[in-house]
């Protein structure tokens, strides 16, 4: 898995609380072993029922175009625990998510797939939007997962938190399966210790 240490870019400001997995990728891209999940990232409220693209709708505008940085309001990913969700917007080329509140399950798919998700309180969340949504894509957002902090608009910082463990998984681009080998001395000696020796 690639590390993040930092990343840098456009944030796309996307201000709605409760946006589910099944709004962030529909069910019907699920089906389809060759569906673009970049065109299936909030696909129902990109396209109008006949297809055409809503060209005003955040995702289709220019500027936040491949933009890495989504800043989304509360609870964003509830629903089903759906990877497919965060692999949606991987594939649109978003790096990291910053909203008040994530769905757990959301935040777990995140890491599992080098993608930083940071939950902010009410008062910063309320300030990073507002500075987001009035820049409009001119002004470029930091996020530096080392330091822990968040460079946006207006010279403003904001600190946030991350366990540690879930912090180290990103900055050393480490997966469940390099995580266990870590331990691979232990699972033999274990093996080793126990083998033959079955209930």
């Amino acid at each position: 898995m690639t590390p993040f240490i930092e990343v840098s870019g456009v944030a796309i400001p996307m201000p709605v609380d409760d946006v589910n997995t099944d709004q962030i990728i529909p069910s019907k891209y699920l089906k389809d072993l060759h569906a673009d999940l970049a065109e299936g990232l909030l696909a129902f409220q990109r396209r109008r029922p006949d297809g055409t693209i809503i060209k005003e709708f955040v995702l289709e505008r220019a500027q936040f175009k491949r933009a890495p940085i989504l800043v989304v309001g509360s609870n964003f990913g509830c629903g089903s625990s759906r990877e497919h969700a965060v692999w949606a917007i991987q594939a649109f080329g978003i790096r990291c998510v910053i909203g008040h509140k994530l769905a757990e399950f959301f935040i777990e798919n995140c890491f599992k797939n080098g993608i930083l998700p940071i939950e902010l309180d009410a008062d910063q969340h309320h300030r990073l939007m507002h500075e987001v949504i009035r820049v409009d894509g001119h002004s470029a957002v930091h996020v530096d997962l080392r330091n822990c902090q968040i460079h946006g608009p207006s010279d403003m910082v904001t600190e946030f938190e991350i366990n540690l463990q879930q912090r180290r998984i990103l900055l050393e681009g480490l997966d469940e399966i390099t995580m266990t080998l870590q331990h691979l001395t232990q699972i033999e000696q274990w093996e080793s210790h126990h083998q033959g020796v079955r209930v």
